[in-house]
């Protein structure tokens, strides 16, 4: 199990988006589904570029993958589209009984697409095996406050949790770690492979999968026994694309060989895309962020290096916070697509504040040479220094090169580093980050959900999921005080404190925040409807 890490902090609605959010549309009426024209069914044509890793929810931490699971699993809870509000899914009720007890009953009578029944024996395997596996990849982490699980008969479920008031719990039930699965096809104590999920017909969610080849190609199919929150998918039949090229996604929805292109465009192909009248842009509240993890212990001067030096390594660290130019990668890579991020928690998250606009650089967000070379000679660290830096160029898009390409021409042109870029594809990159294989790499998150501590939990707990081997008890003990916080106020201020002491620590460096973009055929119904504050994509809107 996780260990110093309390799941997540009270339930704060998002109080506003990202700039780039303000064109979002609002979401569909009570009952879900596009308000744009009833479906006729015909089957609809997903592209994307962004891969899976596993279908089993213990083994993947990703957004592809995720984004799947929300198509075919069940979930105790859920939202509507347009909405991020959790509401019962599997469930009929759903309430604290105790401080410490979270009680849950479900509808009688589910079925999974298989035959079994789905019932609360199900529920309680799902979150056993989450912590039990605890695999590094998974995001066993979230269930930190979770003691235990009961399924006192077979439409009761209770969560035993470690912490009381912790009125988040019912947003981490509609997170990555609680997609539920069935217990006579998953494995108990090991990640189920994909293969085995599928012959098993192990769905609960609005659709199955009829057909499988993974990363290349899915043929989703209207799932008749589910009868949960969503209602029934506006189409009979699914189909998702993947694509290693961005050219080729644009070419495709351009064309209409694919009806729907969601994640990842170039930010030229989105300015561009705007003027052709042949498909319409939509475009969501921006809850994605982009960051540099450093590894406390291989990167230089750390814990595990020849010349372990605590000192030294928060200088180069630093140092790289006073020399990156946010506004320009922005500009230049993403044409707007992205904003400069100065803080862990993005702008629109209650308690979101700037600590890194003051702290580093010129104090207005732009670089400052100068404050990067006091900071290394100060530290007495000798120039120039190597840095070992790593990104992925095919889950955060293709301008993925463009943006750690600017970052390295930054870098050195202050004369104070050399870096050595390099770059691994997603499948093999998600497993080396996590074994110290890279000094300082790309990440990405897209938020479980729309709460401040999904930014800092994950990120800074003790047992995180970047694995950095990052520790600050002070930090722990805030992180750990503010989830069962019920005073608003208070809890905002302490969320404030957990970035300025974040600031000072730069266990990662917050570059950009993006919005949700995608890109539809103007004959397609219900984009809009599914990019809304949840971040969750749901297939089952999607019409024409």
């Amino acid at each position: 199990m996780a260990k110093n890490k309390f799941g997540l902090s009270s339930v704060i609605a998002v109080a506003g988006v990202s700039v780039l959010a303000m064109t979002a549309c609002t979401g569909p009426s009570a009952g879900g589904g596009s308000t744009e024209g009833g479906a006729s069914g015909a089957p609809v044509i997903v592209g994307t570029t962004d891969k899976t890793t596993f279908l089993d929810p213990a083994g993947s931490y990703d957004n592809g993958s995720f984004m799947v699971m929300n198509q075919i699993y069940p979930f105790v809870l859920n939202s509507m589209p347009g909405s991020a509000d959790p509401k019962p899914d599997m469930a009929v009720s759903a309430s604290f009984t105790s401080p410490t007890e979270y009680t849950v009953k479900l509808k009688p009578g589910m079925k999974w697409a298989n035959g079994s029944d789905l019932d609360s024996k199900d529920v309680k395997f799902s979150f056993d095996r989450q912590l039990k596996i605890n695999d590094t990849n998974g995001p066993a982490t979230l269930l930190g406050n979770l003691e235990s699980v009961s399924a006192p008969d077979a439409t009761t479920v209770v969560f035993t949790l470690k912490l009381g008031n912790d009125q988040t719990f019912p947003q981490v039930l509609t997170s990555p770690a609680a997609p539920i699965v069935d217990d006579t096809v998953f494995s108990a104590d090991k990640v189920t492979d994909d293969e085995a999920i599928i012959a098993g017909k192990s769905f609960g969610g609005q659709f199955t999968i009829d057909s499988y080849k993974k990363n290349e190609l899915i043929s989703f199919k209207k799932n008749p026994a589910y009868a949960g929150l969503l209602g029934p998918a506006k189409s009979d039949m699914v189909t998702m694309k993947y694509y290693a090229d961005s050219n080729n996604l644009k070419l495709d929805v351009q064309k209409g060989g694919i009806d729907v292109a969601w994640r990842s465009l170039t930010a030229t192909d989105i300015e561009s895309l705007k003027a052709d009248k042949s498909v319409k842009v939509d475009i969501g509240p921006g809850g994605e962020i982009r960051y540099i993890v450093f590894n406390f212990d291989t990167m230089p001067f750390g814990a595990k290096t020849t010349t372990p030096d605590a000192a030294k390594s928060l200088a180069v660290r630093t140092a790289m916070a006073d020399s990156v130019d946010r506004a320009a990668i922005a500009d230049q890579v993403y044409k707007g697509t992205y904003l400069p991020l100065y803080s862990y928690v993005p702008a629109g998250f209650t308690g979101a504040i700037e600590p890194l606009k003051a702290d580093y650089g010129d104090g207005k967000g732009g670089p400052d040479v100068a404050k990067a070379t006091k900071a290394l000679a100060d530290a007495g660290v000798t120039t120039p220094v190597t840095l070992d830096l790593q990104y992925n160029p095919d889950h955060y898009g293709s301008s993925s090169g463009d943006e750690y390409a600017a970052i390295k021409a930054q870098l050195e042109a202050t004369n104070l580093f050399k870096v050595n870029l390099q770059s691994t594809e997603w499948v093999s990159y998600s497993k080396q980050r996590t074994a110290d294989a890279y000094p300082m790499y790309q990440l990405g998150w897209f938020p479980d959900y729309s709460d401040a501590d999904n930014y800092l939990t994950p990120f800074f707990s003790t047992d995180n999921f970047l694995k950095n081997h990052y520790s600050n008890p002070a930090v722990q003990s805030m992180i750990t005080e503010q989830l069962t916080m019920n005073d608003t106020a208070k809890r905002t201020k302490m969320i404030e404190d957990i970035q300025t002491a974040e600031a000072k620590d730069l266990s990662t460096l917050p570059l950009l925040q993006g919005a949700q973009v995608a890109v539809s055929n103007v004959k397609v119904n219900g984009t809009k409807d599914t990019l809304d504050a949840s971040f969750k994509f749901r297939l089952g809107v999607l019409s024409k």
